[in-house]
């Protein structure tokens, strides 16, 4: 049914979570999983204003973002499913516009993502990438939820 999952990682426990629930159905579905880590470089250049420093925190950013990448791909890798892993840096879009992107230009059959679930204040103030993606996707998306 599914051939191609793509999840997004950013090295929070909701990640993990979402990860781990990827690897359980590629590895049921014989899919291939690929692992998407997005640099927020919009968050980036809106929230800091010691934007002399921006270069080295963005080399940050990236060997963060590797390592994040590699990790993840170790463990899909250990569950016995078929990996591969991209890093992309948002610029001007919201980072679920480019999970989105990722899916329609790698022709994936399922998002899978974890998600903190929050509601009310703590949701309007923060906003919610996976609410995003699930209004906009051209594909099914499964969220998972920490501890559930």
């Amino acid at each position: 049914m599914y051939g191609k999952i793509l999840v997004p990682v950013d090295g929070s426990e909701t990640s993990k979570r979402g990860l781990t629930e990827a690897c359980r159905l590629a590895k049921e579905q014989n899919a291939r999983l690929r692992c998407l880590h997005v640099i927020d470089e919009h968050y980036l250049t809106a929230n800091y204003m010691g934007v002399m420093y921006v270069p080295e925190i963005m080399d940050k950013l990236h060997d963060n973002g590797k390592e994040i990448l590699n990790e993840s791909s170790e463990q899909a890798k250990m569950s016995g499913v078929k990996v591969d892993s991209v890093l992309r840096e948002s610029a001007e879009r919201r980072v679920s516009d480019m999970i989105i992107h990722e899916a329609e230009t790698w022709a994936a059959d399922l998002i899978v993502m974890g998600t903190h679930g929050r509601r009310g204040l703590s949701h309007l103030a923060l906003g919610s990438d996976a609410e995003s993606v699930v209004r906009n996707s051209p594909v099914p998306v499964l969220l998972v939820r920490l501890g559930v």
